[in-house]
């Protein structure tokens, strides 16, 4: 449930339409079996903080607002001299929502941020995993609305990571459609 003791709209709709046009679609037996979502990973790289750490926390805080939740900052593994990259500097910061804020961060994506997109025809069909997974990437995190515009120093670009349980593309493909996530053709 969200702040005000409602359910999200986008968890609602699953729960009542979505679900029962799948079963009716792949033929499911078991109620299980029925694909849904399970996490939307966001992810921002930022390889300019090895050099100056505000930059790490800049995009710490646009990544605070867009996502309804405190990131975690991705440090480097391995030092790297081409890119003066040392072991455990920071590189980038990412969120990962489940339940209620994942359905609620969904809406906000397909609603509003995409359209605000420039020259926006729909995401890529052929963007899965094979294991009914699908990645996205946004380039400029400035569609978000609760990101102001004249606060931004640099524009970034942001990755989505949408995880379902659908065993193949085309499940997880309709699921997606079923939560009116465009798709160009």
């Amino acid at each position: 449930m969200t702040k005000n003791g409602s359910v999200p709209r986008l968890k609602k709709e699953y729960q009542t339409s979505i679900r029962q046009q799948l079963v009716e679609e792949f033929g499911y037996k078991n109620p299980m079996e029925v694909p849904k979502l399970e996490k939307i990973v966001l992810n921002m790289g930022v390889g300019e903080a090895a050099g100056d750490r505000k930059k790490i926390e800049s995009a710490e805080q646009e990544l605070a607002l867009i996502a309804g939740q405190k990131p975690v900052v991705n440090k480097a593994k391995n030092s790297i001299a081409g890119f003066k990259l040392r072991e455990n500097m920071p590189i980038g910061v990412k969120v990962t929502l489940r339940s209620d804020r994942m359905y609620e961060f969904l809406d906000r994506l397909v609603t509003v941020a995409l359209p605000r997109v420039r020259d926006f025809r729909g995401t890529n069909p052929r963007s899965f995993d094979g294991h009914g997974n699908f990645a996205l990437g946004i380039s400029e995190q400035i569609v978000f609305p609760e990101i102001n515009y004249d606060t931004v120093e640099k524009i970034r670009g942001l990755d989505v990571i949408i995880c379902t349980s659908a065993k193949t593309d085309d499940e997880a493909r309709a699921l997606l459609k079923g939560f009116h996530l465009p798709f160009w053709t």
